[in-house]
Protein backbone atom coordinates (compact mmCIF):
# COMPACT_ATOMS: atom_id res chain seq x y z
CA UNK A 1 0.00 0.00 0.00
CA UNK A 2 2.57 2.50 -0.96
CA UNK A 3 0.00 4.85 -2.19
CA UNK A 4 -1.44 4.91 1.93
CA UNK A 5 2.29 4.31 3.42
CA UNK A 6 2.42 8.64 2.29
CA UNK A 7 -0.26 9.43 4.44
CA UNK A 8 0.90 8.11 7.54
CA UNK A 9 1.41 11.11 9.92
CA UNK A 10 0.81 13.55 7.42
CA UNK A 11 -1.91 16.60 8.85
CA UNK A 12 -5.22 16.13 6.44
CA UNK A 13 -8.50 18.14 6.96
CA UNK A 14 -11.50 16.70 5.34
CA UNK A 15 -14.70 18.86 4.79
CA UNK A 16 -17.64 16.71 4.68
CA UNK A 17 -16.49 14.35 6.79
CA UNK A 18 -19.82 13.74 8.38
CA UNK A 19 -21.04 12.22 4.68
CA UNK A 20 -20.85 9.29 2.95
CA UNK A 21 -17.79 9.73 0.77
CA UNK A 22 -16.38 11.60 3.95
CA UNK A 23 -16.64 8.20 6.31
CA UNK A 24 -14.87 6.22 4.34
CA UNK A 25 -12.48 8.22 3.52
CA UNK A 26 -11.61 8.83 6.82
CA UNK A 27 -11.85 5.38 7.52
CA UNK A 28 -9.16 5.12 4.81
CA UNK A 29 -6.60 7.69 6.25
CA UNK A 30 -7.35 6.87 10.07
CA UNK A 31 -5.94 3.04 9.00
CA UNK A 32 -3.36 5.28 7.29
CA UNK A 33 -2.54 6.40 10.49
CA UNK A 34 -2.86 10.27 8.82
CA UNK A 35 -3.70 13.05 11.63
CA UNK A 36 -7.00 13.83 10.54
CA UNK A 37 -9.20 16.94 11.26
CA UNK A 38 -13.04 16.81 9.90
CA UNK A 39 -14.92 19.76 9.01
CA UNK A 40 -18.93 19.42 8.40
CA UNK A 41 -22.28 20.22 9.28
CA UNK A 42 -23.73 17.38 11.44
CA UNK A 43 -24.32 14.03 9.85
CA UNK A 44 -27.23 14.63 7.41
CA UNK A 45 -29.32 11.52 7.83
CA UNK A 46 -29.93 9.22 10.82
CA UNK A 47 -28.85 6.63 10.19
CA UNK A 48 -25.60 7.62 9.42
CA UNK A 49 -22.09 5.89 8.42
CA UNK A 50 -20.16 8.43 10.25
CA UNK A 51 -21.86 7.26 13.81
CA UNK A 52 -21.23 3.80 13.08
CA UNK A 53 -18.01 3.45 11.01
CA UNK A 54 -15.67 3.64 14.26
CA UNK A 55 -14.10 6.89 13.47
CA UNK A 56 -15.38 9.32 15.28
CA UNK A 57 -12.91 9.43 18.38
CA UNK A 58 -10.27 8.54 16.12
CA UNK A 59 -10.10 11.78 14.23
CA UNK A 60 -10.15 15.76 15.06
CA UNK A 61 -14.10 15.96 14.15
CA UNK A 62 -15.34 19.87 14.00
CA UNK A 63 -18.69 20.61 13.05
CA UNK A 64 -19.18 23.47 11.92
CA UNK A 65 -20.66 25.17 8.61
CA UNK A 66 -18.65 25.56 5.35
CA UNK A 67 -20.42 28.86 4.91
CA UNK A 68 -19.13 30.34 8.21
CA UNK A 69 -15.66 31.39 6.36
CA UNK A 70 -14.21 32.71 10.08
CA UNK A 71 -14.77 28.95 12.18
CA UNK A 72 -13.50 27.59 9.06
CA UNK A 73 -10.30 29.75 8.89
CA UNK A 74 -9.95 29.14 13.01
CA UNK A 75 -9.69 25.55 12.10
CA UNK A 76 -7.33 25.90 9.84
CA UNK A 77 -5.11 28.39 11.52
CA UNK A 78 -5.34 25.28 14.35
CA UNK A 79 -4.53 22.43 12.73
CA UNK A 80 -2.13 23.86 10.15
CA UNK A 81 -2.96 21.18 7.35
CA UNK A 82 -1.24 19.79 4.41
CA UNK A 83 -3.23 18.48 2.85
CA UNK A 84 -7.25 19.17 2.08
CA UNK A 85 -9.54 17.41 0.62
CA UNK A 86 -12.53 19.51 -0.17
CA UNK A 87 -16.18 16.81 -0.18
CA UNK A 88 -18.31 19.40 1.90
CA UNK A 89 -21.91 20.16 -0.38
CA UNK A 90 -25.26 19.69 -0.66
CA UNK A 91 -24.94 17.17 -3.26
CA UNK A 92 -28.79 16.13 -3.74
CA UNK A 93 -30.38 17.07 -7.61
CA UNK A 94 -33.94 17.05 -6.19
CA UNK A 95 -32.81 19.18 -2.58
CA UNK A 96 -31.52 21.72 -5.06
CA UNK A 97 -34.76 22.47 -6.55
CA UNK A 98 -36.34 22.32 -2.66
CA UNK A 99 -33.75 25.08 -1.60
CA UNK A 100 -31.46 26.31 -4.26
CA UNK A 101 -30.13 29.40 -2.16
CA UNK A 102 -28.74 26.86 0.46
CA UNK A 103 -27.46 25.12 -2.98
CA UNK A 104 -25.35 27.52 -4.08
CA UNK A 105 -24.83 29.25 -0.53
CA UNK A 106 -22.72 25.80 0.15
CA UNK A 107 -21.47 24.58 -2.65
CA UNK A 108 -20.08 28.39 -4.46
CA UNK A 109 -19.54 30.44 -1.56
CA UNK A 110 -18.70 27.07 0.76
CA UNK A 111 -15.49 26.58 -2.36
CA UNK A 112 -14.74 30.47 -1.95
CA UNK A 113 -14.21 30.13 1.88
CA UNK A 114 -12.35 27.47 1.77
CA UNK A 115 -9.87 28.57 -1.50
CA UNK A 116 -9.68 31.70 0.59
CA UNK A 117 -8.74 29.08 4.06
CA UNK A 118 -5.85 28.04 1.77
CA UNK A 119 -4.68 31.32 -0.08
CA UNK A 120 -4.21 32.30 4.10
CA UNK A 121 -2.92 29.20 5.24
CA UNK A 122 0.81 28.61 3.32
CA UNK A 123 1.20 24.87 5.62
CA UNK A 124 -1.53 23.83 2.55
CA UNK A 125 0.61 21.87 0.21
CA UNK A 126 -1.66 20.24 -1.48
CA UNK A 127 -5.65 21.29 -1.93
CA UNK A 128 -8.40 18.66 -4.01
CA UNK A 129 -11.40 20.22 -4.52
CA UNK A 130 -14.53 17.49 -5.25
CA UNK A 131 -17.27 18.37 -7.72
CA UNK A 132 -19.37 16.12 -10.00
CA UNK A 133 -19.68 14.50 -13.27
CA UNK A 134 -22.95 17.28 -13.90
CA UNK A 135 -20.76 20.15 -13.83
CA UNK A 136 -20.56 19.87 -18.07
CA UNK A 137 -23.03 21.47 -20.21
CA UNK A 138 -25.20 18.14 -21.00
CA UNK A 139 -25.68 17.64 -24.60
CA UNK A 140 -27.18 14.01 -24.01
CA UNK A 141 -24.11 12.71 -26.39
CA UNK A 142 -23.10 9.13 -26.44
CA UNK A 143 -19.56 10.35 -26.06
CA UNK A 144 -17.90 10.70 -22.66
CA UNK A 145 -17.28 14.55 -21.49
CA UNK A 146 -13.51 15.14 -21.53
CA UNK A 147 -12.33 17.72 -19.13
CA UNK A 148 -11.96 20.86 -21.73
CA UNK A 149 -15.42 20.92 -22.05
CA UNK A 150 -18.18 23.19 -21.29
CA UNK A 151 -19.11 24.12 -17.94
CA UNK A 152 -22.63 24.62 -17.54
CA UNK A 153 -24.68 22.50 -15.63
CA UNK A 154 -28.60 22.87 -15.72
CA UNK A 155 -30.15 22.23 -12.16
CA UNK A 156 -29.46 24.31 -8.76
CA UNK A 157 -26.96 21.54 -7.61
CA UNK A 158 -25.23 20.62 -10.71
CA UNK A 159 -24.92 24.61 -11.84
CA UNK A 160 -23.42 25.56 -8.07
CA UNK A 161 -20.79 22.76 -9.05
CA UNK A 162 -19.74 24.09 -12.03
CA UNK A 163 -19.84 27.15 -10.43
CA UNK A 164 -17.20 25.36 -7.73
CA UNK A 165 -15.24 24.91 -10.32
CA UNK A 166 -14.97 28.08 -12.14
CA UNK A 167 -14.10 29.89 -8.21
CA UNK A 168 -11.31 27.42 -7.94
CA UNK A 169 -9.96 27.86 -11.50
CA UNK A 170 -9.74 31.72 -10.35
CA UNK A 171 -8.12 31.36 -7.79
CA UNK A 172 -5.52 28.96 -9.14
CA UNK A 173 -5.13 31.69 -11.81
CA UNK A 174 -5.21 34.82 -9.45
CA UNK A 175 -3.43 33.68 -6.39
CA UNK A 176 -1.88 29.87 -6.30
CA UNK A 177 -0.08 29.92 -9.47
CA UNK A 178 2.49 32.35 -7.05
CA UNK A 179 2.29 29.76 -4.57
CA UNK A 180 4.09 26.72 -3.34
CA UNK A 181 0.23 24.93 -3.02
CA UNK A 182 -0.85 22.83 -5.97
CA UNK A 183 -4.25 22.24 -6.24
CA UNK A 184 -6.70 20.11 -8.30
CA UNK A 185 -10.11 19.56 -8.46
CA UNK A 186 -11.82 15.89 -9.34
CA UNK A 187 -15.56 15.18 -10.92
CA UNK A 188 -16.78 12.07 -9.86
CA UNK A 189 -19.35 10.29 -11.29
CA UNK A 190 -22.21 8.53 -9.41
CA UNK A 191 -20.70 6.25 -6.22
CA UNK A 192 -22.17 3.61 -4.53
CA UNK A 193 -21.44 1.48 -1.63
CA UNK A 194 -22.41 0.43 1.43
CA UNK A 195 -23.43 3.39 4.07
CA UNK A 196 -25.16 5.60 2.06
CA UNK A 197 -28.15 6.54 4.01
CA UNK A 198 -29.61 9.42 1.32
CA UNK A 199 -32.89 10.23 0.15
CA UNK A 200 -33.08 10.36 -3.65
CA UNK A 201 -30.75 7.93 -4.53
CA UNK A 202 -31.35 4.68 -6.09
CA UNK A 203 -28.95 2.53 -4.19
CA UNK A 204 -30.08 3.60 -1.09
CA UNK A 205 -33.61 3.34 -2.33
CA UNK A 206 -32.98 0.04 -3.07
CA UNK A 207 -31.21 -1.23 0.36
CA UNK A 208 -34.35 0.33 1.84
CA UNK A 209 -36.52 -1.44 0.63
CA UNK A 210 -34.94 -4.77 0.76
CA UNK A 211 -34.78 -3.86 3.93
CA UNK A 212 -37.67 -4.07 4.99
CA UNK A 213 -39.05 -6.44 2.34
CA UNK A 214 -40.57 -4.36 -0.21
CA UNK A 215 -40.63 -3.24 -3.76
CA UNK A 216 -38.25 -1.24 -5.21
CA UNK A 217 -39.72 1.97 -6.80
CA UNK A 218 -37.88 3.17 -9.73
CA UNK A 219 -38.36 6.83 -11.12
CA UNK A 220 -36.61 6.55 -14.33
CA UNK A 221 -35.17 3.36 -15.07
CA UNK A 222 -33.85 4.39 -18.62
CA UNK A 223 -31.87 7.16 -17.61
CA UNK A 224 -28.12 6.21 -17.70
CA UNK A 225 -25.11 7.41 -15.50
CA UNK A 226 -21.51 6.11 -14.46
CA UNK A 227 -21.92 3.77 -11.15
CA UNK A 228 -18.46 3.21 -9.27
CA UNK A 229 -17.79 2.08 -5.85
CA UNK A 230 -17.22 4.79 -3.39
CA UNK A 231 -13.60 3.26 -3.12
CA UNK A 232 -12.62 4.52 -6.72
CA UNK A 233 -12.98 8.02 -6.52
CA UNK A 234 -11.55 7.79 -3.07
CA UNK A 235 -8.22 6.11 -4.18
CA UNK A 236 -8.24 8.58 -7.06
CA UNK A 237 -8.35 11.56 -4.95
CA UNK A 238 -5.61 10.21 -2.49
CA UNK A 239 -3.51 9.14 -5.65
CA UNK A 240 -4.00 13.02 -7.31
CA UNK A 241 -3.43 14.67 -3.94
CA UNK A 242 -0.42 12.66 -2.78
CA UNK A 243 1.77 13.06 -6.55
CA UNK A 244 0.81 16.54 -6.71
CA UNK A 245 2.25 17.06 -2.66
CA UNK A 246 5.13 15.37 -4.20
CA UNK A 247 5.21 17.81 -7.55
CA UNK A 248 3.27 20.41 -9.15
CA UNK A 249 3.13 19.12 -12.65
CA UNK A 250 0.41 16.94 -11.68
CA UNK A 251 -2.12 19.71 -10.88
CA UNK A 252 -5.32 19.92 -12.60
CA UNK A 253 -8.86 19.00 -13.78
CA UNK A 254 -9.57 15.34 -13.67
CA UNK A 255 -12.79 13.43 -14.87
CA UNK A 256 -12.46 10.13 -12.17
CA UNK A 257 -15.71 7.41 -13.54
CA UNK A 258 -15.98 3.69 -14.29
CA UNK A 259 -15.08 2.23 -17.93
CA UNK A 260 -17.62 2.41 -20.39
CA UNK A 261 -19.25 -1.10 -19.74
CA UNK A 262 -20.02 0.08 -15.91
CA UNK A 263 -22.07 3.53 -17.51
CA UNK A 264 -25.55 2.02 -17.34
CA UNK A 265 -29.31 2.09 -17.13
CA UNK A 266 -30.77 2.88 -13.77
CA UNK A 267 -32.72 -0.41 -14.43
CA UNK A 268 -29.86 -2.62 -15.20
CA UNK A 269 -28.62 -1.63 -12.00
CA UNK A 270 -31.15 -1.93 -10.08
CA UNK A 271 -31.51 -5.89 -11.77
CA UNK A 272 -27.90 -6.38 -10.65
CA UNK A 273 -29.12 -5.53 -7.43
CA UNK A 274 -32.03 -7.78 -6.91
CA UNK A 275 -30.16 -10.67 -8.27
CA UNK A 276 -26.84 -10.07 -5.65
CA UNK A 277 -29.90 -9.61 -2.90
CA UNK A 278 -32.05 -12.46 -3.83
CA UNK A 279 -35.26 -13.23 -1.09
CA UNK A 280 -37.54 -12.34 -4.35
CA UNK A 281 -36.51 -8.98 -4.41
CA UNK A 282 -37.81 -7.16 -7.07
CA UNK A 283 -38.63 -3.47 -8.19
CA UNK A 284 -41.52 -1.47 -10.14
CA UNK A 285 -41.53 1.54 -12.53
CA UNK A 286 -43.06 4.42 -11.34
CA UNK A 287 -42.21 7.56 -12.73
CA UNK A 288 -43.02 10.47 -10.50
CA UNK A 289 -43.36 13.44 -12.25
CA UNK A 290 -40.32 15.35 -11.00
CA UNK A 291 -38.20 17.76 -11.84
CA UNK A 292 -35.81 17.92 -15.00
CA UNK A 293 -33.06 14.97 -14.66
CA UNK A 294 -30.66 13.87 -17.47
CA UNK A 295 -31.05 10.74 -19.13
CA UNK A 296 -27.51 10.06 -20.76
CA UNK A 297 -24.60 11.47 -19.10
CA UNK A 298 -20.70 9.41 -19.11
CA UNK A 299 -17.23 10.87 -18.75
CA UNK A 300 -13.88 10.65 -20.55
CA UNK A 301 -11.47 9.25 -18.13
CA UNK A 302 -8.29 8.46 -20.22
CA UNK A 303 -6.68 12.07 -18.86
CA UNK A 304 -6.23 10.42 -15.65
CA UNK A 305 -5.73 7.17 -16.82
CA UNK A 306 -2.24 8.44 -18.92
CA UNK A 307 -1.31 10.54 -16.64
CA UNK A 308 -1.55 8.30 -13.27
CA UNK A 309 -1.82 4.65 -14.67
CA UNK A 310 -4.74 4.23 -12.98
CA UNK A 311 -7.32 1.67 -13.51
CA UNK A 312 -10.78 1.36 -11.99
CA UNK A 313 -10.72 -2.32 -9.52
CA UNK A 314 -14.17 -3.00 -9.28
CA UNK A 315 -17.10 -3.05 -11.76
CA UNK A 316 -20.33 -2.21 -11.63
CA UNK A 317 -21.38 -5.77 -10.34
CA UNK A 318 -18.83 -6.16 -7.83
CA UNK A 319 -19.30 -2.71 -6.84
CA UNK A 320 -22.92 -3.68 -6.06
CA UNK A 321 -22.10 -6.98 -4.33
CA UNK A 322 -20.15 -5.12 -1.72
CA UNK A 323 -22.87 -2.90 -1.01
CA UNK A 324 -25.10 -6.02 -0.17
CA UNK A 325 -22.31 -7.17 1.67
CA UNK A 326 -22.39 -4.39 3.54
CA UNK A 327 -25.72 -3.82 3.99
CA UNK A 328 -26.40 -7.25 4.98
CA UNK A 329 -24.09 -7.15 7.72
CA UNK A 330 -25.84 -3.93 8.50
CA UNK A 331 -29.03 -5.32 9.26
CA UNK A 332 -27.68 -8.21 10.86
CA UNK A 333 -26.36 -6.20 13.70
CA UNK A 334 -22.59 -7.09 12.48
CA UNK A 335 -19.24 -5.49 12.68
CA UNK A 336 -19.33 -2.63 10.32
CA UNK A 337 -15.98 -1.19 11.00
CA UNK A 338 -14.46 -4.87 10.32
CA UNK A 339 -16.44 -5.02 7.07
CA UNK A 340 -15.04 -1.63 5.83
CA UNK A 341 -11.36 -2.67 6.65
CA UNK A 342 -11.85 -5.47 4.78
CA UNK A 343 -13.44 -3.81 1.95
CA UNK A 344 -10.24 -1.48 2.10
CA UNK A 345 -7.67 -4.07 2.56
CA UNK A 346 -9.29 -6.24 -0.43
CA UNK A 347 -9.72 -2.97 -2.70
CA UNK A 348 -6.43 -1.69 -2.08
CA UNK A 349 -3.72 -4.35 -1.57
CA UNK A 350 -5.65 -5.96 -5.05
CA UNK A 351 -4.76 -2.78 -6.83
CA UNK A 352 -0.89 -2.51 -5.86
CA UNK A 353 -1.18 -6.25 -7.32
CA UNK A 354 -2.78 -5.91 -10.35
CA UNK A 355 -0.28 -2.92 -11.38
Amino acid sequence: MNMLEFYKGKKVLVTGHTGFKGSWLCRILVNAGAEVTGYSLTPPTEPNLFSICGVEDKINSVIGDIRDREHLMKVFEEVQPEIVLHLAAQPIVRDSYKDPVYTYETNVLGTVNICECVRQNPCVKSFLNVTTDKVYKNNEWEWGYRENEPLDGYDPYSNSKSCSELVTHSYINSFYCDMEVAVSTARAGNVIGGGDFANDRIIPDCVRAAGNKKDIIVRNPHSTRPYQHVLEPLSIYLTIAKAQYEDKKYAGFYNVGPDDKDCITTGELVDMFCAKWGEGLKWINQYDGGPHEANFLKLDCSKIKRVFGWRPRWGVEEAIEKTVEWSKIYFAGGDIPACMDGQIKEFFVNKIKNK
